[in-house]
């Protein structure tokens, strides 16, 4: 699969995995056959049909958690001083995009509900009796931001940035001890890695002002 060096590979992993469930999904027809005449009785499941209730919780949980990672790198256009603010809430958005419709893709392929909005998320419990979504933000908190400006929008994304990738790692680090595996696993392995550098990134940015 070709990608520009603009998308990251966790993106293009996700995406490419949850093509291929679709694509394997839709080859059948009423009459148990595809296309080409061959059974599709009892079809191998792909990788993105394959899943467990850590993959499903997964993508319920991250599905919020980038949308909202989305609106405060767009807030980052009209609302930022700095260019390399701006470049940086690019790339996370051009980063988490991707990996959101992945990730849709694979709930409705699984016939599992896909988020909507930037609500709170179902599975990532499994049990626990605190249902706070790691790292995101309220209401109060997005709306902080958005009246923000130059400098000052600056500070307020980069620590809101840090604490909202924190949030994701943890996510994706808790559902692989539930079992995650498969394109779900790979998925939360590159988020860990690429998500742990932007966080050292803007760690440094904030030192440097």
């Amino acid at each position: 699969m070709n990608t520009t060096r603009s998308v990251p590979r966790r993106a293009a992993l996700a995406a490419t995995a949850a093509a291929v469930g679709l694509l394997l999904a839709a080859c059948g027809t009423d009459d148990g056959t595809n296309a080409a005449g061959t059974s599709t009785t009892a079809p191998a499941p792909s990788g993105a049909e394959q899943h467990n209730k850590a993959d499903v919780a997964f993508a319920q949980g991250m599905i919020p958690h980038h949308r909202q990672a989305v609106v405060m790198s767009d807030m980052a256009r009209s609302h930022g001083a700095s260019d390399a603010v701006k470049a940086l809430a690019e790339r996370i958005k051009k980063a988490q995009q991707p990996e959101i419709d992945a990730m849709a893709g694979w709930l409705r392929a699984w016939g599992e509900r896909v988020p909507s909005g930037m609500g709170s998320m179902d599975g990532m419990r499994h049990g626990d009796d605190d249902p706070a979504v790691p790292g995101m933000m309220n209401d109060e908190d997005l709306d902080r931001i958005g009246r923000a400006r130059g400098n000052a929008f600056d500070t307020m994304f980069l620590i809101q940035m840090i604490q909202h990738h924190e949030g994701a790692i943890d996510m994706a680090e808790t559902e692989k001890r539930q079992g995650l595996h498969g394109p779900a696993k790979t998925l939360a392995d590159d988020i860990i890695t690429s998500q742990t550098a932007e966080i050292a990134q803007m760690r440094e940015m904030l030192k440097n002002g």
